[in-house]
């Protein structure tokens, strides 16, 4: 028997139950992780509220680092003590073992504890792929990105820094502004006393930005929109605040010939090729120490509730995990 988190039905924290199941050993192509740690990320909350829809009953998490246990028929991506990690579908991280696709297991360097990996994989190879392809960033441009002390954000600033990029970050209270700007964020404003259009085209001198990256969603779309160049892109990969609502592409048009676009990690990491591309990338700038990962909440299994509550309070700060 192992320990997973449940939910029966969507809504609030309230409906992640934790139960004991059957775990039965992994099937051909799979491999079986006794896990470590776990990472938690806003997309959880997606799928806990049905914003994204699942079979139910199903569970929760996308991300997670341990070791294997025992492998399946036909698996040679990883073999019986491999210290691995990984991001991505299928959903069921929330638990202290699981089966898992073996071509979704990345073996860590020797160097990357559980904590880190656990909460490195899905938020730094979002960043990866938002930086190297969605929008290839280089040396001298300037960016806006949104919720800039999380834990996608911290790695975003790190990172930009280590490109030569001028990133403009958003956050919603002083200790996070520092904590933005200790990361490698050149500008940082605070949008709770400060409008984030007006003073990005400040900072900008009336040119605007590059690229701006969004997870916050409704909230600040249309003013995401308003700070770009023309020809710039917006990519909005969340919806923190809730979906965008619709919008006449005129919008674009107006705003001089702008691009948008709504990335997810599974397009990008569609091929095993492309995974382990993206990860070598990202253990290259994290064992190199030019990108540290900040784990800075750590919770048991049990008390995903108060995990998910102070995730959408926004009470967090940096990457969260949780400890089977």
């Amino acid at each position: 028997m192992t320990k997973v988190i449940r939910i029966n039905r969507v809504g609030g924290p309230e409906v992640m139950e934790l139960v004991d199941v059957e775990l039965g050993p992994p099937g051909p192509g799979e491999a079986q992780v006794r896990q470590h740690a776990i990472g938690i990320n806003f997309i959880d909350v997606y799928f806990r509220t049905g914003l994204y829809p699942q079979p139910l009953p199903g569970g929760l998490g996308m991300e997670g680092a341990g070791v294997v246990e025992a492998i399946g028929e036909g698996v040679t991506e990883v073999k019986v003590g491999d210290r691995v990690a990984y991001a991505g579908r299928p959903i069921g991280a929330y638990a202290e073992a699981r089966n898992m696709p073996a071509s979704q297991l990345l073996v860590l360097p020797d160097n990357v504890d559980f904590d880190t990996a656990a909460a490195m994989m899905l938020q730094g190879l979002t960043v990866q792929y938002l930086f190297h392809r969605t929008v290839p960033l280089k040396a001298g441009d300037t960016i806006l990105f949104h919720a800039a002390a999380g834990g996608v954000g911290l790695i975003a600033c790190q990172w930009a820094k280590l490109l030569g990029v001028t990133l403009i970050g958003t956050v919603g209270s002083d200790e996070k502004a520092e904590l933005a700007t200790r990361n490698g964020a050149h500008h940082v404003i605070n949008y709770n006393k400060e409008n984030f259009t007006t003073r990005v085209r400040e900072i900008t001198g009336g040119k605007g930005v590059t690229a701006v990256y969004d997870s916050i969603g409704k909230d600040t779309f249309i003013g995401s929109l308003d700070c770009l160049r023309p020809l710039g892109t917006m990519v909005s990969f969340g919806n923190a605040s809730g979906p965008v609502d619709p919008f006449s592409l005129s919008e674009l048009a107006n705003r001089g010939s702008l691009f948008v676009t709504r990335p997810s990690l599974m397009a990008y990491m569609s091929t095993r090729a492309e995974l382990e591309t993206a990860a070598k990338s990202l253990f290259g700038v994290v064992a190199s120490g030019e990108v540290k990962i900040d784990v800075r909440q750590r919770y048991a299994l049990a008390d995903v509730g108060r995990a998910h509550t102070e995730l959408e309070a926004r009470k967090t700060t940096g990457s969260s995990i949780l400890l089977p």
